[in-house]
Protein backbone atom coordinates (compact mmCIF):
# COMPACT_ATOMS: atom_id res chain seq x y z
CA UNK A 1 0.00 0.00 0.00
CA UNK A 2 2.86 2.29 1.28
CA UNK A 3 4.92 2.25 -2.36
CA UNK A 4 1.31 2.12 -4.08
CA UNK A 5 0.60 5.54 -2.78
CA UNK A 6 3.99 7.00 -4.43
CA UNK A 7 2.90 5.22 -7.98
CA UNK A 8 -0.37 6.76 -8.20
CA UNK A 9 1.09 10.38 -7.19
CA UNK A 10 3.63 9.84 -9.87
CA UNK A 11 0.63 8.53 -12.35
CA UNK A 12 -1.27 11.39 -11.22
CA UNK A 13 2.18 13.36 -11.99
CA UNK A 14 2.35 12.07 -15.81
CA UNK A 15 -1.11 12.49 -16.28
CA UNK A 16 -0.99 16.23 -15.73
CA UNK A 17 1.80 16.53 -17.76
CA UNK A 18 0.22 14.57 -20.99
CA UNK A 19 2.55 11.36 -20.84
CA UNK A 20 2.03 8.05 -21.71
CA UNK A 21 0.76 6.53 -19.14
CA UNK A 22 -0.17 2.80 -20.85
CA UNK A 23 2.35 -0.05 -20.58
CA UNK A 24 3.87 -0.63 -23.51
CA UNK A 25 4.32 -4.19 -25.52
CA UNK A 26 7.52 -5.44 -25.75
CA UNK A 27 7.15 -8.55 -28.31
CA UNK A 28 10.88 -8.20 -30.42
CA UNK A 29 13.46 -9.14 -27.21
CA UNK A 30 16.15 -10.27 -29.38
CA UNK A 31 19.35 -9.05 -28.39
CA UNK A 32 22.11 -7.87 -30.15
CA UNK A 33 24.92 -10.35 -31.39
CA UNK A 34 26.90 -12.21 -28.35
CA UNK A 35 24.13 -10.87 -25.91
CA UNK A 36 21.20 -12.48 -23.12
CA UNK A 37 18.10 -11.66 -22.07
CA UNK A 38 16.77 -12.32 -18.36
CA UNK A 39 13.09 -11.83 -17.59
CA UNK A 40 13.03 -12.63 -13.67
CA UNK A 41 10.61 -11.47 -11.01
CA UNK A 42 10.77 -11.39 -6.93
CA UNK A 43 8.78 -8.29 -5.54
CA UNK A 44 8.36 -5.11 -6.49
CA UNK A 45 10.64 -4.22 -9.77
CA UNK A 46 11.29 -1.00 -8.73
CA UNK A 47 14.14 -2.53 -6.12
CA UNK A 48 15.57 -5.67 -8.65
CA UNK A 49 15.89 -2.86 -11.24
CA UNK A 50 18.05 -0.85 -8.54
CA UNK A 51 20.14 -3.63 -8.30
CA UNK A 52 20.95 -5.14 -11.95
CA UNK A 53 21.11 -1.59 -13.53
CA UNK A 54 24.56 -1.81 -11.22
CA UNK A 55 26.26 -4.95 -12.12
CA UNK A 56 28.71 -4.56 -14.79
CA UNK A 57 28.01 -6.04 -18.00
CA UNK A 58 24.06 -5.53 -17.47
CA UNK A 59 23.44 -3.13 -20.97
CA UNK A 60 19.87 -2.48 -19.91
CA UNK A 61 17.39 -3.43 -17.48
CA UNK A 62 13.63 -2.81 -18.01
CA UNK A 63 10.85 -2.70 -15.43
CA UNK A 64 7.55 -4.58 -16.73
CA UNK A 65 4.97 -7.53 -16.96
CA UNK A 66 5.04 -10.76 -17.52
CA UNK A 67 3.59 -14.36 -16.64
CA UNK A 68 0.00 -13.40 -17.14
CA UNK A 69 -3.23 -13.45 -19.98
CA UNK A 70 -4.25 -9.51 -20.27
CA UNK A 71 -2.10 -8.12 -23.34
CA UNK A 72 -0.50 -4.70 -23.11
CA UNK A 73 -1.62 -4.32 -18.98
CA UNK A 74 -1.70 -1.00 -17.01
CA UNK A 75 -0.12 -1.17 -13.50
CA UNK A 76 -3.18 -0.39 -12.26
CA UNK A 77 -4.46 -3.86 -13.95
CA UNK A 78 -1.80 -5.76 -12.90
CA UNK A 79 -1.41 -4.09 -9.31
CA UNK A 80 -5.97 -5.15 -9.19
CA UNK A 81 -4.40 -8.81 -9.28
CA UNK A 82 -6.68 -9.75 -12.31
CA UNK A 83 -4.33 -9.97 -15.05
CA UNK A 84 -2.32 -12.90 -13.84
CA UNK A 85 1.36 -11.15 -14.11
CA UNK A 86 3.99 -10.68 -12.15
CA UNK A 87 6.11 -7.60 -11.83
CA UNK A 88 9.14 -7.98 -13.43
CA UNK A 89 13.03 -6.78 -14.91
CA UNK A 90 14.25 -7.92 -18.42
CA UNK A 91 17.51 -7.81 -18.42
CA UNK A 92 19.70 -7.79 -21.07
CA UNK A 93 24.01 -8.09 -20.53
CA UNK A 94 26.94 -9.57 -22.07
CA UNK A 95 27.89 -12.60 -21.28
CA UNK A 96 31.20 -11.90 -22.05
CA UNK A 97 31.73 -9.73 -19.04
CA UNK A 98 28.64 -11.56 -16.76
CA UNK A 99 27.49 -14.99 -16.40
CA UNK A 100 23.67 -15.95 -16.22
CA UNK A 101 24.37 -17.94 -13.04
CA UNK A 102 26.22 -14.56 -11.78
CA UNK A 103 23.05 -12.83 -12.13
CA UNK A 104 20.78 -15.97 -11.29
CA UNK A 105 23.10 -15.94 -8.07
CA UNK A 106 22.33 -12.09 -7.21
CA UNK A 107 18.55 -13.01 -8.16
CA UNK A 108 18.38 -15.26 -5.13
CA UNK A 109 20.07 -13.31 -2.80
CA UNK A 110 18.72 -9.91 -3.21
CA UNK A 111 14.49 -11.19 -2.83
CA UNK A 112 13.74 -14.04 -0.55
CA UNK A 113 11.97 -16.98 -2.93
CA UNK A 114 10.58 -18.59 0.23
CA UNK A 115 7.71 -16.65 0.90
CA UNK A 116 4.25 -17.16 -1.72
CA UNK A 117 3.23 -14.18 -3.57
CA UNK A 118 4.97 -11.30 -1.48
CA UNK A 119 7.76 -9.87 -0.34
CA UNK A 120 7.65 -8.05 2.73
CA UNK A 121 4.75 -5.88 2.55
CA UNK A 122 4.12 -5.96 -1.01
CA UNK A 123 1.49 -8.50 -0.93
CA UNK A 124 0.03 -10.10 -4.00
CA UNK A 125 0.59 -12.63 -7.08
CA UNK A 126 1.87 -9.63 -9.20
CA UNK A 127 5.22 -10.19 -6.55
CA UNK A 128 5.43 -13.82 -6.50
CA UNK A 129 8.82 -15.02 -7.29
CA UNK A 130 9.26 -16.55 -11.15
CA UNK A 131 11.94 -17.07 -13.70
CA UNK A 132 11.08 -17.25 -16.97
CA UNK A 133 13.38 -19.37 -19.46
CA UNK A 134 13.75 -18.93 -23.24
CA UNK A 135 15.67 -22.11 -23.82
CA UNK A 136 17.02 -25.22 -22.11
CA UNK A 137 19.74 -23.47 -21.06
CA UNK A 138 18.46 -20.87 -19.11
CA UNK A 139 16.09 -23.39 -17.90
CA UNK A 140 19.00 -25.17 -16.52
CA UNK A 141 20.48 -22.83 -15.33
CA UNK A 142 17.62 -21.44 -12.84
CA UNK A 143 16.85 -24.89 -11.61
CA UNK A 144 20.82 -24.86 -10.84
CA UNK A 145 20.88 -21.60 -9.18
CA UNK A 146 17.51 -22.75 -7.18
CA UNK A 147 19.73 -25.97 -5.68
CA UNK A 148 22.49 -23.96 -5.08
CA UNK A 149 20.13 -21.51 -3.21
CA UNK A 150 18.75 -24.29 -1.26
CA UNK A 151 22.15 -25.98 -0.48
CA UNK A 152 23.49 -22.77 0.65
CA UNK A 153 21.17 -22.47 3.54
CA UNK A 154 20.71 -18.96 3.00
CA UNK A 155 16.69 -18.97 3.49
CA UNK A 156 14.58 -21.03 6.02
CA UNK A 157 12.07 -23.22 4.02
CA UNK A 158 11.41 -24.47 0.62
CA UNK A 159 12.02 -22.31 -2.25
CA UNK A 160 8.97 -21.11 -4.26
CA UNK A 161 10.37 -19.36 -7.17
CA UNK A 162 8.01 -20.35 -10.28
CA UNK A 163 10.44 -21.55 -13.57
CA UNK A 164 8.15 -20.98 -16.46
CA UNK A 165 8.93 -20.66 -20.54
CA UNK A 166 8.68 -17.15 -21.55
CA UNK A 167 6.28 -15.93 -23.45
CA UNK A 168 5.78 -12.34 -23.66
CA UNK A 169 6.69 -8.86 -21.93
CA UNK A 170 5.48 -5.68 -21.48
CA UNK A 171 7.29 -2.52 -20.88
CA UNK A 172 5.83 -0.85 -17.77
CA UNK A 173 5.04 3.39 -17.83
CA UNK A 174 8.04 5.36 -18.50
CA UNK A 175 7.60 7.04 -14.54
CA UNK A 176 8.30 3.00 -13.41
CA UNK A 177 11.52 3.16 -15.13
CA UNK A 178 14.80 3.90 -13.02
CA UNK A 179 12.61 4.52 -10.19
CA UNK A 180 15.46 4.60 -7.27
CA UNK A 181 17.49 6.66 -9.32
CA UNK A 182 14.93 9.24 -10.08
CA UNK A 183 13.27 9.04 -6.62
CA UNK A 184 15.63 7.32 -4.12
CA UNK A 185 14.57 10.13 -1.53
CA UNK A 186 10.71 8.69 -1.17
CA UNK A 187 10.27 6.84 1.84
CA UNK A 188 9.49 3.68 0.40
CA UNK A 189 12.82 3.96 -1.79
CA UNK A 190 14.80 4.55 1.99
CA UNK A 191 13.05 2.37 4.03
CA UNK A 192 12.80 -0.89 1.78
CA UNK A 193 14.69 -0.12 -2.08
CA UNK A 194 18.17 1.03 -0.17
CA UNK A 195 18.64 -1.74 2.57
CA UNK A 196 18.79 -4.28 -0.81
CA UNK A 197 20.99 -2.19 -2.68
CA UNK A 198 23.10 -2.24 0.31
CA UNK A 199 23.23 -5.59 0.98
CA UNK A 200 23.73 -6.11 -3.04
CA UNK A 201 26.61 -3.93 -2.63
CA UNK A 202 28.24 -5.42 -0.09
CA UNK A 203 27.83 -9.17 -1.48
CA UNK A 204 28.79 -8.74 -5.02
CA UNK A 205 31.11 -5.95 -4.95
CA UNK A 206 33.20 -7.31 -7.69
CA UNK A 207 30.44 -7.42 -9.68
CA UNK A 208 29.47 -3.35 -9.90
CA UNK A 209 30.09 -0.83 -12.10
CA UNK A 210 32.79 1.35 -11.64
Amino acid sequence: MFRQFFAVLLLLCAVAFGADTRAADVRDDTPAPGHEVLTLGGGCFWCLEAVFSELKGIERVDSGFAGGHVPNPTYEQVSDGGTGHAEVVQITFDPGVISRDTILKAFFTIHDPTTLNRQGADVGAQYRSIAFYRNDEQKAAIHKAIKDTTDSHEWSGAIVTEVVPFTAFYKAEDYHQQYFKLHGENPYCQLVIAPKVAKFRKMFREYLKT
